[in-house]
This record gives structure tokens, C-alpha cells and sequence, in this order.
């Protein structure tokens, strides 16, 4: 059973800077408060004060946080470290970073309750298995003997949710844990989570920058800007009737509206041409084919000036696709064919033009841009590299650029660090616009962004493509994200084509089940939609 949480005034700040301002709020057991904003807003940040933390450099420099009778912040070291993992449990957004993967999984279960002493090594393991059972995880006796690596992204959420609630936490905070799961894998995460919620009748928070998601998870909405209070309500009168502009745009943002496409490609040379596609991973066998298949006889052809969206969930190979068409991956088995000429299958055996003409944006800005690098130098490289420019004109180049995607020119002196994570995705487009490309491969650019920046850089994407006839290969797991940007949807699963499906063809059927499938699992902004989802048809995944 959960206790109430009580936050009068809350205010964080770091410097001169307030991070969060004079914050007040309630939640009762039972109930899941929800934080929604745009990047930067405050909502993790919130979360964590909770909790009596704050990131390094920031301090809680004003108001009161209460769970039930225990003033959070009037405790010291010691008895918040006691307080962290068994009043209060937090799931992150990364299971992945938050799991060793030396160590088997029930292992780093049960080491909360070991650690806070709330029970007997022998019995934890046999609450972490009742827990398995209750996430609905497979195998629930045996899964917690495998490695992180041995499990799918959907069930390592599952796992740590799993962490987190073997010392019975009175309040439960849950930062953004679906953001990086495809479509199918995360209604089965928000079932698990909200039954546990309802069961368990604990005090939940729930950060998101998803409204969809949300809608099925939280009885409350708090909607942050800047660190302030924008609109409080009940998710049901939030959704259907918010009072406040910034709301208002959240809303509007929350499932992409099509973009414009640009004169018809139909009769457009053909850009890239695949045939017999396969490739995968690990040392090749006899027949010379990889140990680990990813990819399986794929056959696809792009227009110039065409958006091609690729969806389907984790592991399906979208990416490997990508990869193999940047040249990072040699396939085993196939041909590629671009602008009509043999493309070779390994970077190093493509000329200098094949490279410019073929740019790929990965998914993460954070891990794709130098952290010791000015955004002038990141995007110096590729004009040296491959136009060879220097002096007056380089900068006006990297002016140029920066104008392109919309970014101040005075943030060409800044690191990475220093941006938001919408600008470092601007950054990661402008430099594979450095070196005008033909094609450029998009792997999943907007999952990691809230509603109103994704929608901005997709805005980009749009104007970029009608602008510079610049052609896409757009992976994602986002049907909504897919048929907004894209001319043609094509549909993987298990490393095959299922089926292709045209613009004109989105809003009617029939297709093929498991495209549908898909389609019926990206949440709906309203109240009750997984219910309706839950009375249809069975889980979508196990």
C-alpha cells in the first residue's frame, strides 16, 4: 500500500538558475500523477527531489516534499539512503544502462531487498520470481538466470520494474520507461506497469513527454514549461479540455500531422535499388553465411526525391538495413545498386563521392557527436573532407548550415553538452547535409524527443526534402511518426518484407495482419483506449 505524497513550493535550483519553481502538488495511494513537458522542463528533475536528490551542481532550494508523515528533505544522509530503493523506487528510462552485464539478472534483483535487509537472500529470489510472474515475463522461474544480453529490451524494462518493487516502495517513480520501446513491445510494458500500480495500490509518478501513453497510465496531469506549473488536472478533463495554450500545443504535437509531399516521384530515376538483401552478425559458416541472420532476401527501390518509411519492432532489422546501405555492414548474400552503378558492400571499398552521396543520422545525437568538439568543428569535417574548404569560406559554410536547420549561428562555439537534445539532432542533420547528399538515412531520429521538438525536426525533414530533393530511407518504430514523413511504408518483421503500403493507402485496408497489428497498437490520445485493446484481442507479444 502506497503513502501520500505532499509537495508544497518545490523549488530546485543550479547557480542563479531555477530549474523548478515553487512547485505544489498531491498524490493520494492509488493514484499516478503524471509529468509532461518538453525537454528541459523540469519533470526528471521534479521526480528526483522526490526522492531528496538533486543532479550534481543543483540543490533543493526551497519548499517541503512530505510522504506520508516523513519530511523527505529534512533527512539526513543516512536515512535517505534507507529511504531510496525501499520507500521510494525509481525506474529509469534505460534498462539497459542500468543493469551490470557481468552479473545475471535476479542477481541485481534481489539486491535491494538484501541490501536494505527486508528479507533473507533465499526468500528475495522467491519474491523476484512472484514479480516475474506479475510483469508477466516468460519463464518466470528461470529468465532471472540470464544475462542483461539475454533478454529483450521489452523485458529488461519488465526486470527492472521488477528491481524496484521487490522492497514493497511505498511510492513508485517511473521516468520516461517506454520511450525507447517499439510500439508492441511497450503495450505490453504499460499493461504490467499499470496492473501493478492498481494491485498494489502504490503511489505512482509517471515522466513522459508521450500524452498518448500517458492517458493510459495517469489519473492526474501536471504539465511543466521552464520548471513551472502550466495546467494540473484530471487526465479525462486535461485531455478533452486544457485551459492552457502550452497544453493546448502539447496536444496538437502529440501525434504528427502528414506532412506535405513533393511532386510525385513516380517516374524519378531510381536512386537506390536492393535486390536479394541478407546479411547478419558473427563468424560465417560454411555456406559463408553469418551465425546470427538479421536480414533475409530484402528487395526495395527509392526514387530520387522519395521518402521510404522501414517500421517494425526491435529486432525486426531496420536497422541492419541501414547499416548495410551506409556500407558498415557487408551483407552475405544480394546486390545494391546506386544511381545505377554496383554500390560496393564495405565503406572502405566505396570512393570518396558514393560516401558524400549516402549520409546516415543515427538515433542517438548524444553518442553520434564528439563531446570534445565544438558544433563548428563537427560540422567542419565534412566540408574539409569532402569539399576541401578552408578559411572565410568554411565559416560561412558552417553558417549556412546552421541556418538550414533552424539553429542559431552563436551555438557553433558550444559543445554538445551545452544544447538541448532537439538542437544536437539539428546538428546531426546539418552535418549530413555538409556533404549534399543524394540520400540520407534516417535510424529512428525523433524517439528519443518530446512531442514539440520531434514534430519540429520532422517539420525539417519535410522542408528539407522539398527544398533540396534530398531522398530518405526513414527508420522507425513509430507508425503515426512513419506516415507522416514518408511516401511508402515498408513493413518488417523477424528480418523480412512483409509488404510495402503507398501513401494514398494508409487510411484503408485491407493489409497485411501484421501491419494492422501494429497500427492497433499505437496508443490513442483518450482515456481508456488500452482497455478497449485489452477487451479485443490478446497480448500483442509475450
Amino acid at each position: 500500500m502506497g503513502s501520500p505524497v505532499f509537495v508544497k513550493d518545490l523549488t530546485v535550483s543550479v547557480g542563479g538558475v531555477t530549474l523548478v519553481d515553487a512547485l505544489s502538488f498531491t498524490i493520494q495511494p492509488g493514484e499516478v500523477l503524471a509529468l509532461i513537458g518538453e525537454s528541459g522542463s523540469g519533470k526528471t528533475t521534479t521526480a528526483l527531489a522526490l526522492m531528496g536528490y538533486a543532479r550534481r551542481g543543483c540543490r533543493i532550494s526551497g519548499g517541503s516534499v512530505r510522504i506520508g508523515d516523513v519530511d523527505v528533505l529534512a533527512l539526513g544522509a543516512r536515512q535517505l539512503r534507507a529511504l531510496r530503493g525501499r520507500t521510494v523506487a525509481y525506474i529509469a528510462q534505460s534498462a539497459a544502462a542500468s543493469f551490470d552485464p557481468s552479473r545475471t539478472i535476479l542477481d541485481q534483483v534481489v539486491e535491494p531487498a538484501c541490501l536494505h535487509g527486508t528479507m533473507r537472500r533465499a526468500q528475495a529470489e522467491l519474491k523476484a520470481i512472484a514479480l516475474f510472474r506479475e510483469l508477466a515475463l516468460p519463464e518466470p522461474e528461470t529468465i532471472g538466470q540470464r544475462y542483461p544480453h539475454q533478454v529483450s529490451g521489452g523485458q529488461l524494462q519488465r526486470l527492472m520494474a521488477a528491481m524496484a518493487l521487490i522492497t514493497d516502495p511505498e511510492v513508485v517513480i517511473l521516468d520516461e520507461p517506454t520511450t525507447a520501446l517499439d510500439v508492441t513491445t511497450q503495450v505490453e510494458v504499460l499493461r504490467a506497469f499499470r496492473r501493478v500500480v492498481r494491485e498494489r495500490q502504490v503511489t505512482a509518478v509517471y515522466v513522459s513527454h508521450d500524452l498518448a501513453v500517458v492517458a493510459q497510465m495517469a489519473d492526474h496531469i501536471l504539465v511543466l514549461r521552464d520548471g513551472q506549473m502550466r495546467e494540473l488536472g484530471a487526465t479525462e478533463r486535461l485531455l478533452s479540455a486544457p485551459q492552457n495554450e502550452y497544453t493546448k500545443c502539447l496536444l496538437a504535437a502529440a501525434h504528427p500531422a502528414p506532412r506535405a509531399s513533393v511532386a510525385k516521384t513516380g517516374d524519378a530515376e531510381v536512386l537506390l535499388r536492393v535486390k536479394g538483401l541478407s546479411a547478419g552478425y558473427g563468424g560465417r559458416n560454411r555456406e559463408g553465411r553469418p551465425a546470427t541472420m538479421i536480414l533475409e532476401g530484402i528487395d526495395l527501390e527509392l526514387r530520387r526525391g522519395q521518402a521510404i518509411g522501414v517500421i517494425g519492432e526491435s529486432g525486426s532489422g531496420k536497422t541492419t538495413l541501414a547499416h548495410a546501405v551506409a556500407g558498415l555492414l557487408a551483407p552475405c548474400a544480394g546486390t545494391m545498386e546506386f544511381m545505377g552503378r554496383e554500390l560496393k558492400p564495405a565503406l572502405a571499398q566505396r570512393s570518396i563521392d558514393e560516401l558524400r552521396r549516402i549520409q546516415i543520422v543515427f538515433q542517438s545525437a548524444d553518442t553520434a557527436l564528439n563531446p570534445s568538439h565544438t558544433i563548428e568543428r563537427i560540422l567542419a569535417r565534412p566540408l574539409q573532407f569532402y569539399k576541401g574548404m578552408k578559411g572565410p569560406a568554411l565559416r560561412r559554410r558552417i553558417d549556412e548550415l546552421l541556418d538550414l536547420v533552424k539553429l542559431p549561428r552563436t551555438l557553433a562555439g558550444r559543445l554538445p553538452g551545452g544544447l538541448s537534445g532537439g538542437q544536437k539532432q539539428r546538428v546531426n542533420l546539418a552535418r549530413a547535409l555538409a556533404a549534399e547528399p543524394d540520400l540520407i538515412l534516417c535510424d529512428e531520429v525523433t524517439s528519443a524527443l518530446d512531442t514539440v521538438v520531434g514534430a519540429a525536426v520532422l517539420d525539417l525533414i519535410a522542408e528539407l526534402r522539398r527544398e533540396l530533393g534530398v531522398s530518405y530511407l526513414f527508420i522507425s518504430h513509430d507508425l503515426h511518426t512513419v506516415r507522416s514523413v514518408c511516401d511508402e511504408i515498408i513493413v518488417m518483421q523477424h528480418g523480412r518484407k512483409l509488404t510495402q503500403v503507398a501513401r494514398a493507402d494508409y487510411g484503408r485496408g485491407p493489409h497485411h495482419p501484421y501491419y494492422e497489428q501494429l497500427a492497433r497498437a499505437v496508443p490513442e490520445l483518450r482515456r481508456g483506449w488500452l482497455d478497449e485493446l485489452d477487451r479485443q484481442r490478446p497480448a500483442l507479444v509475450a
